[in-house]
């Protein structure tokens, strides 16, 4: 795993776990971080905090749909989540238009 966040506190956290990462803010260090750790054979799981995924839909979405490997997810920052109670639901519903 590797983490891109925009926030040194989420970076911190994660290292104690084990998980190594950086920091950034801008789109093109954003473009820059994602494209080292999609090149690294060693990563299998990019881990980016929430902010990057509103402040960069585009961005996400390119790499997400471009690339089978690494997976990128999209986790909660020491803000907390932006993403209403019953995402998961919606998130199913949306994918595989199953009613839940």
């Amino acid at each position: 795993m590797y983490l891109i966040s925009d926030n040194v506190d989420t970076l911190t956290g994660m290292r104690l776990a084990g998980v190594d990462g950086v920091v950034v803010h801008e789109r093109d260090e954003l473009r820059e971080a994602i494209e080292t750790a999609v090149n690294d054979k060693t990563v299998g799981i990019i881990l980016l905090t929430e902010k990057f995924g509103r402040a960069f839909p585009d961005l996400i979405d390119e790499i997400k749909l471009g690339r089978t490997m690494p997976l990128l997810l999209e986790i909660p920052d020491r803000h907390g989540t932006g993403r209403k109670k019953d995402f998961i639901t919606s998130y199913v519903n949306e994918a595989i238009g199953l009613k839940l």
